[in-house]
């Protein structure tokens, strides 16, 4: 049998917040949009530039309090040619922003950048 990847749900505080952040920090764009007001939960489906990968923000409605992400749960990672670029864009931006950082031996080549919901997202170098 076999598999692809379809998405990844996570499960945010304030919609409208980590739409900007996957929007406009990472480049996602919204693909997808389904309310349930009678059950209380809206999800939102964004694809990345390639189209093949979604990330699912589902809002369910008056949370009342944040999500706890666990110790099992580590991060989700993107690739971009211009690694430069993108921390300082998403530092400009006010987002909690690691330094750039390598494998053990190796140049810097990635960092992380945390969303409204505390989820980190690792920013790799794409050649």
């Amino acid at each position: 049998m076999k598999y692809s990847m379809l998405h990844t749900c996570l499960r945010v505080m304030d919609l409208e917040k980590s739409l900007d952040f996957y929007k406009n920090a990472l480049g996602f764009r919204e693909t997808n949009r389904k309310d349930f007001p009678e059950h209380e939960f809206t999800l939102v489906f964004l694809t990345d530039e390639s189209g093949h990968y979604d990330i699912e923000l589902t809002y369910n409605y008056h949370p009342e309090k944040p999500y706890v992400i666990g110790n099992g749960f580590s991060h989700l990672a993107v690739g971009t040619p211009d690694l430069e670029a993108s921390h300082k864009n998403h530092e400009d931006m006010g987002y909690k922003v690691t330094k750039l950082m390598g494998l053990p031996g190796e140049a810097p080549r990635y960092y992380f950048v945390t969303d409204p919901d505390g989820y980190e997202v690792e920013v790799i170098r794409r050649a």
